[in-house]
């Protein structure tokens, strides 16, 4: 399976893979009005060995064949740990 993947210009780090090439009909508006415009990165086959750096490939495929497209965004930011004080 051929994957089209696009940058969000508006949002760092995300990215939209679309099944076919320059069809952005199938992005809900609401996930369009906040990413959009985009900008093509990478054409990716999507084999079953296929590994991905940011997603899951059999997640990506999964939502390519049900829905047209798969979004990709940045992992939430890590929470801050604080360490105890120590009392010397």
């Amino acid at each position: 399976m051929q994957a089209y993947v696009y940058k969000s210009q508006r949002k760092q780090d995300s990215f939209v893979y679309l099944a076919v090439r320059d069809d952005f009909s199938v992005i809900p508006d609401a996930v369009k009005a906040s990413l959009a415009p985009f900008q093509f990165v990478l054409e990716v086959a999507l084999t079953p060995d296929r590994r991905l750096a940011q997603a899951d490939a059999a997640q990506v495929r999964q939502n390519l064949t049900e829905r047209g497209f798969h979004l990709q965004l940045p992992p939430p930011p890590l929470t801050p740990v604080r360490m105890p004080r120590r009392n010397d």
